[in-house]
């Protein structure tokens, strides 16, 4: 396969005897200033099909799903056809409900401060005409029919902010189900089309598990799917073929059962990368770098453990485990109970630490939402980058914003984060590009202890490695890391030891050659009874 190559194999083109696709996208083009975000893009998906789109961040997904929800208007000859009609474009915005199409975008568009049921009838709601009146009771019982058929075990009247990331994505896919269902009432013949835009980005493995069998259930309840994802895994885990954008344009669309991880990658970044491992490490002479003792906080139970300098220390379970929990509770971000931390060989309580303190002492934390919890979208990436370290560039209580541009431009450029332009949005960059930041903010001030949740959550496959390389780097200057993810293939990669949790303990260690994602997904599934089995260990 030559890197820039076009391939098209096994595609399965329906023949006159066939059903027509769902979904034809023809000679689709859009271009920003002189920038051609789309180039000649042809797309189709078929009936009872899960069709994956994949491509870098920049590749032109986005765009192409905002052409088929009508936020954009693509350039004249392109041709659109749903379930065998034209279409003529550009769409109006909110049109596509009218042709049996719905969007779940991985923000999930619902109102958290309203219930279930509210959520459920606010795409009804937002179609105009004229106002009805609503029978709740009639609304409720029709809700709970809706989430029988799917096997969902949601309270209509429950508020969308007590529930579960997991569940906030199967209620917003249901709604999204429903509205096509509603759409295409009485119309036998024709399917709808459920784009699914990174739904799965901020759920737990076995969220994602409990979706993707949803999304069977929508596939077979009459509809198409078309997932975006940047993870490998999840594509091939849910799709039946795959099509990639590279620069805009379609360089291939690949039955995913026939295609290899290597031939994806490759398609995706248009040259074969190669995929990271971390070298092993001697840590057997290493001096100790964090020790964790009888740690008591809400799920977590009695938990002790440590890390020698120099290692990356994986921890990752079931939801609910409390290992996700650790790196909060480690910064002083998340209210501990009991225990103490011995960093650098200072013992400190716990329950007393302070995110301030825990800079001062040299750790950092990367949360897994780092839009919400880790940066600050509004303002530019250099100003996110220098906020750790704005008191060095003070003179008489005045900012020099002079050095603050030049030292933030040669770490962006350092690191990598493209644009490497100080002044850009930090919530404009992709996803790996803000993570990249994110770690040039950090890795600036020089910590000993670096938490990470979910490191590579959203970030695509090109720069998922660079990230890997990035710690790695660090790690040998003698950077300890304490990560924690449900993503086992990541834990393999990067990890020298893996702790897995159940039922907020401690119940099995890998290490060494068992180290892989086989390995770590074999115990955590094993851990409930685990925990079950050494219900005195900690």
């Amino acid at each position: 396969m030559t890197p820039n190559s076009v391939v098209e194999r096994n595609t399965a083109r329906p023949t006159a005897s066939e059903p027509v696709p769902v979904l034809v996208v023809r000679g689709l083009s859009r271009a920003f200033g002189g920038v051609r975000a789309l180039d000649d893009v042809t797309l189709e998906v078929l009936p009872g099909e899960v069709h994956g789109l994949l491509g870098e961040n920049g590749s032109g997904k986005s765009t192409l799903i905002k052409v088929l929800a009508g936020y954009y208007a693509p350039e004249p000859g392109a041709e659109l056809q749903i379930n065998g009609r034209p279409v003529r474009l550009p769409l109006a915005p909110g049109n596509f409900r009218e042709l049996g199409l719905s969007f779940v975008h991985q923000q999930l568009g619902l109102v958290a401060e309203l219930s279930v049921l509210e959520n459920l009838l606010v795409g009804d709601l937002s179609k105009g005409g004229a106002i009805r009146r609503i029978s709740w009771a009639r609304e409720r019982r029709r809700a709970c029919e809706t989430f029988e058929r799917f096997g969902l075990d949601l309270d209509p009247s429950a508020s969308v902010l007590a529930l579960s990331p997991t569940d906030r994505a199967r209620l917003a896919i249901v709604r999204a189900v429903e509205e096509i269902r509603s759409t295409l009432e009485g119309d036998q013949a024709a399917r709808g089309l459920l784009v699914l835009d990174e739904p799965t980005v901020f759920l737990p493995r076995e969220g994602i598990e409990q979706l993707f069998a949803l999304v069977r259930d929508v596939v077979a309840d009459h509809a198409s799917v078309l997932f975006v994802s940047h993870d490998l895994e999840e594509v091939r885990t849910i799709t039946d073929r795959v099509t990639v954008l590279r620069d805009g344009r379609v360089c291939g669309t690949v039955v995913t059962a026939q295609t290899s991880n290597c031939e994806l990658v490759e398609l995706i970044v248009g040259r074969r990368l190669q995929e990271f491992h971390a070298e092993p490490r001697d840590l057997h002479d290493a001096a100790l770098a964090v020790e964790v003792r009888r740690l008591v906080a809400g799920r977590v139970h009695d938990v002790s453990f440590s890390a020698a300098r120099g290692e990356v220390l994986g921890v990752t379970g079931l939801i609910g485990s409390g290992f996700d929990d650790i790196p909060y509770l480690l910064f002083g971000a998340r209210a501990v109970i009991g225990g103490e931390l011995v960093f650098d060989g200072v013992r400190r309580e716990l329950s007393a630490i302070t995110p301030a303190q825990a800079l001062a002492a040299g750790i950092a934390l990367l949360p897994g939402d780092r839009q919400r919890l880790g940066s600050v979208g509004e303002l530019s990436v250099g100003d996110n980058v220098m906020l750790p370290v704005l008191d060095q560039h003070c003179s008489a209580g005045v900012l020099r914003r002079g050095a603050l541009h030049d030292v933030s431009a040669r770490l962006l450029a350092a690191y990598d984060v493209r644009p490497a332009d100080p002044h850009a949005t930090y919530h404009a960059l992709s996803g790996g590009n803000q993570q990249k930041a994110l770690l040039a903010k950090w890795f600036q001030t020089e910590p000993s202890l670096v938490l990470l949740h979910e490191p590579t959550q959203g970030v695509d496959v090109g720069a998922r490695q660079q990230i890997f390389a990035m710690l790695e780097q660090a790690v040998q200057r003698g950077l300890t890391v304490i990560c924690a993810s449900s993503d086992y293939e990541q834990l393999a990669r990067i990890c020298d030891r893996v702790l897995v949790f159940g039922r907020g303990r401690i119940v099995r260690q890998i290490s060494g050659d068992e180290v892989t994602k086989d390995r770590i997904a074999e115990q955590v599934y094993n851990s409930v009874a685990l925990a079950e089995s050494t219900p005195g260990e900690g």
